[in-house]
């Protein structure tokens, strides 16, 4: 029994480091960001910034976006598919 565990302990270690690192890894990688790619916790640590204006303040984790600004403020985005009319089947 002792010869198994010690034959399973270090392949253990390695593998509880791999998934500690890949884990780490997964959340940096996954965290919210600004619109410019900044970390959101960088941007609000960061002295000296301008303070978001009410148009594009944060609410709830949601952004909020003014009136005039459309979806998110994407102008042009959007692909305009043109209709050739009625079709025959």
């Amino acid at each position: 029994m002792g010869d198994v565990l010690s034959a399973l302990i270090p392949p253990a270690v390695v593998a509880a480091v791999f998934c500690t690192f890949v884990v780490q890894l997964l959340r940096k990688e996954m965290a919210p960001r600004t619109s410019d790619g900044r970390l959101v916790s960088e941007a609000d640590a960061a002295p000296g910034r301008d303070a978001p204006t009410a148009g594009t303040a944060r609410q709830g984790g949601t952004d909020v976006v003014a009136a005039e600004d459309g979806a998110k403020g994407a102008e042009g985005s959007a692909v305009d598919v043109q209709d050739d009319g009625p079709r025959s089947a």
